[in-house]
């Protein structure tokens, strides 16, 4: 089960996500309690091992500016979060390695998800970011052939629930594991280590048999 930590702040938040072993970190370059600097992240990155999938999260962002902040932080991949265009979408996917298109859960637009061009696609909230539980059964109507990331007020609690009611190739969190009294973005390592491990039990049999499904390989010399 791909497993994405989001809204990292600190370098040791992102290596404590690494360590419990999650697949992607998140930066936060969205207005948000969780924003961070391209240069703070980039210095964060730098820290990192090469097969973590480092991911940048934007909302209505200039598509140059998308793609400017991404290759000078060193990232791997970018995470649009607004109403990107699908135009938008594959412009920036033909200048960056790994894209996820971000739709919140019921939006119209999820049955033409597959023309954005997206590696992936993010079912999240209405209100992203909020940590808010939404109604799973709306991350059940989705299109074919696509990864589906889940987000939105996931917890090491729920987790295990929301993957066996909507099936999906990876989940995201940020609130569900920060610490109570900490600040924005501050990760809880025991919320951190339980959320991965009750991921990746909560992963199907055979769930890496299919590729269909198989965790995208972002090393890949193609993939660069």
């Amino acid at each position: 089960m791909f497993v994405k930590i989001c809204g990292i702040t600190r370098e040791d938040d992102a290596l404590l996500a690494v360590a419990m072993g999650a697949d992607a970190v998140g930066f936060t370059f969205a207005p948000s309690k969780r924003q961070i600097a391209p240069a703070i992240a980039r210095d964060i990155v730098k820290r990192l091992p090469p097969e973590i999938l480092t991911v940048g999260v934007f909302r209505d962002e200039a598509s140059s500016r998308v793609v400017d902040i991404v290759n000078s932080a060193g990232l791997r991949a970018a995470q649009l979060h607004g109403h990107e265009s699908a135009e938008t979408t594959r412009w920036i996917r033909q200048r960056v390695p790994f894209v996820i298109k971000a739709f919140a859960a019921g939006d119209s637009a999820l049955e033409h998800a597959a023309s954005y061009g997206p590696d992936a696609i993010l079912i999240d909230s209405p209100h992203p970011g909020s940590g808010e539980v939404f109604d799973w059964s709306l991350a059940e109507e989705r299109p074919d052939g696509l990864r589906i990331i889940l987000a939105g007020g996931l917890t090491p609690a729920n987790v295990g629930d929301a993957i066996a009611r909507v099936g999906p190739w990876g989940v995201d969190v940020a609130s569900g594991v920060e610490a109570d009294r900490g600040e924005p973005g501050q990760k809880d390592a025991l919320k951190v280590k339980a959320f991965v491990e009750a991921a990746r039990a909560a992963a199907p049999v055979g769930y890496r048999a299919d590729e269909t499904v198989e965790p995208y390989d972002w090393m890949r010399d193609d993939a660069l």
